[in-house]
């Protein structure tokens, strides 16, 4: 039997500007979160993510809709009623008093037992590893170290379901990617039901079990984060996922009784696979845009790929070496493609190529609406 977790049922959210529409800012959206669901809500900046996260603790009205924690609906409930603990983006510790007391504070206000307090607190600072820090205020700590100080607050109320509203987006880039792996085991560990806010689809992809990308205050797809990724429902989140994003390159289709081909700029013609033909009846003629990943891009005619691949001219406009592998640059087709390539590859701007792309691993969206085909 799945226990629910959160759930939301056509919950929206609008802002009175004076006029008698006002401004909706959440549309209509239904979820369902499991209990011990580890969830992620990414999306660009302004597309309500942080919002529906406030709603759910109760920071914020809904103005329609329901909420529901572990089947009980928290509409009218005030965030102290709702069970749920809440980790912000700026820590938001008490600079008077030392570690353990903004541990222990909130359940001082809830009246626990000095016995109980202790309890908790020891157990959250072990799980966490900042015993050590207990006698310390926070000016003497680091943002990792006060970002574990806001975690351990969180469960020391051992709730109903957590909630991270960018926790890391203060934090510089080492001490993001430790965090996140000290995030994920705290949840194997605990399995509490977590919803996770962020803009950073490398959090969400390396966190999650399911990702929720929002876009303008709707869900545009719920999935695992593989499906995310190899499976894009729009060009908007097959271009939102991945480092670097799916390359694009516009086309039309050509399709015939048997054959169907991605015809690109410049007179580049790119044989599709058998499979897409079933998918594509009727299409001929239509304008489309063309994703490709990265690391399905090869500058060998094998470079791992299937009998279905395609060849194309380019010209290196840049190459990035990063160490484990080298991203570069291609002027193709109208367009330009970055391709993920070995360490060992040594280009040089200005000079052609011929790559290879793996047709198998191809996108094809439609121009107009960015729908996937």
């Amino acid at each position: 039997m799945i226990v629910s977790g959160v759930s939301l049922q056509k919950v929206t959210k609008v802002y009175d500007n004076g006029t008698k529409e006002g401004v909706k800012i959440i549309h209509g959206i239904d979820l369902e979160i499991t209990q011990g669901e580890f969830v992620v809500f990414v999306g660009p900046s302004g597309c309500g993510k942080s919002t529906l996260l406030r709603m759910i603790a109760g920071l914020e009205s809904i103005s329609g809709g329901t909420i529901s924690i572990e089947g009980r609906v928290v509409n009218d409930l005030a965030p102290r009623e709702r069970d749920i603990a809440m980790v912000f983006q700026d820590y938001a510790l008490y600079p008077h008093k030392n570690v353990f007391e903004n541990l222990a504070f909130g359940l001082r206000l809830r009246k626990f037992s000095e016995d109980e307090i202790k309890k908790r607190v020891n157990d959250a600072a072990a799980i966490l590893k900042i015993e050590h820090l207990l006698e310390r205020k926070p000016r003497a700590l680091s943002g990792g170290q006060r970002q574990r100080v806001a975690m351990g607050r969180a469960i020391v109320r051992q709730p109903k379901a957590f909630l991270f509203d960018e926790p890391l987006s203060n934090l510089d880039a080492l001490l993001r990617s430790e965090m996140r792996t000290e995030i994920k085991k705290l949840h194997q560990r605990l399995g509490a039901t977590t919803i996770y806010v962020t803009h950073d689809q490398v959090e969400a992809m390396t966190l999650a079990q399911r990702i929720v990308v929002l876009s303008g205050g709707n869900i545009m797809q719920v999935g695992t984060p593989d499906e995310i990724y190899n499976q894009p429902v729009s060009k908007f989140v097959a271009g939102f996922t991945g480092s670097p994003p799916m390359n694009f390159l516009q086309g039309s289709l050509g399709v015939c009784a048997d054959t169907a081909t991605v015809l690109l700029t410049d007179g580049v013609q790119l044989p599709l696979a058998a499979s897409w033909l079933p998918r594509l009846a009727g299409a001929h003629g239509q304008e489309i845009e063309f994703g490709i990943r990265p690391e399905d891009i090869g500058i060998e005619a094998g470079a791992g790929f299937g009998a279905e691949r395609a060849a194309m001219s380019g010209t290196v406009v840049v190459a990035e070496p990063l160490g484990a592998e080298t991203l570069v640059t291609f002027a193709c087709a109208g367009g330009e493609v970055i391709a993920r390539m070995p360490p060992s590859v040594n280009y040089r701007p200005g000079e052609a190529a011929t790559i290879y792309v793996d047709m198998q691993k191809c996108h094809l969206f439609d121009r107009a609406n960015g729908v996937a085909l």
